[in-house]
């Protein structure tokens, strides 16, 4: 008699065969990175995105997959995506929240009300009509369906110049929470990932913190460099996953212990400190005083 192999479940877990993947902002960056991480899972992917050669880029790398060229900005997108999986699919079993953006840099005080509407939609206000709008294709599929919210380290500590865009990101959290109450009586899970600092072309690392200013770089951060897009899309695998099958209402960290650091560093000598040795410049914020 063969001995049964004690690691198949765990390896059949990140086989997303027969299962339907919506992935927003698909076709560049982390969600790319999501996207063709859920295709090498064989599931069944379905990617939105805005840019058309973002679009063309992603749909020439991953054959099998279906993208819809939208804005999931605009109010009727959510219904219009979930129609067009109702016709092909019928259900849907993970619904990744991926669009979001820094936008805006600079004091709260010189914000304009168009801007901060800007700020606070892309990062929340689409994403709750998304998934209300794909709900019930997420019920379809319940048990076993999940939500996965791609928020940021900012929803979890302050952030000088970005206020609007914090507040964006809280609200995401709240959201998770609370939402995950809601659904966990169905078998549907709602999580979300909280990314440090990602090289990524909407956020390069050499536009953030210019070569000139990242000598020591390696010590900013407790694991010794900053994120990769598949580092969340690891994240993403595991939460939409029967592994995480316990886990809801929760916030994964993808940042390399920088909040569990919470201010403490390690000095060019390798010694830890939390006491300010300022050296070099960050994020530049247009018309900050000091």
């Amino acid at each position: 008699m063969t001995a049964a192999n004690p690691s198949a479940p765990f390896a059949q877990a990140l086989d997303f065969t027969g299962r339907t993947v919506l992935v927003t902002g698909g076709g560049v960056g982390i969600g790319r990175a999501i996207a063709e991480a859920f295709a090498a899972a064989c599931a069944r992917l379905i990617i939105a995105e805005i840019d058309p050669a973002n679009a063309d880029a992603v749909e020439a790398a991953i054959p099998g997959a279906r993208v819809i060229r939208c804005d999931v900005r605009q109010r009727g997108v959510g219904r219009l995506l979930a129609d067009r999986i109702a016709a092909e699919t019928g259900k849907l079993d993970v619904l990744v929240n991926n669009v979001g953006h820094f936008l805006h840099a600079q004091p709260f005080s010189t914000l304009t009300d168009a801007q901060m509407d800007e700020i606070v939609d892309v990062n929340l206000g689409q994403l709750l009509r998304i998934t209300s709008a794909l709900l019930p294709l997420l019920r379809k599929a319940a048990p076993g369906s999940s939500i996965i919210n791609v928020t940021s380290i900012e929803a979890h500590r302050g952030i000088p110049g970005c206020s609007v865009y914090a507040a964006g990101k809280w609200g995401v959290t709240g959201f998770t929470k609370s939402l995950a109450l809601e659904l966990a009586p169905e078998g549907i899970r709602v999580n979300d990932i909280a990314p440090e600092t990602t090289d990524t072309p909407q956020l390069a690392l050499d536009y953030v913190i210019p070569a000139e200013n990242r000598t020591h770089e390696e010590r900013w951060i407790p694991l010794g460099r900053f994120g990769q897009p598949a580092d969340c899309a690891g994240a993403a695998l595991y939460l939409a996953s029967p592994l995480a099958a316990w886990v809801t209402g929760t916030a994964l960290h993808v940042d390399g212990g920088a909040l569990a650091a919470a201010g403490w560093y390690r000095t060019p000598q390798g010694e830890w400190t939390n006491t300010p040795l300022i050296s070099g410049n960050g994020i530049v914020i247009p018309g900050a005083a000091g």
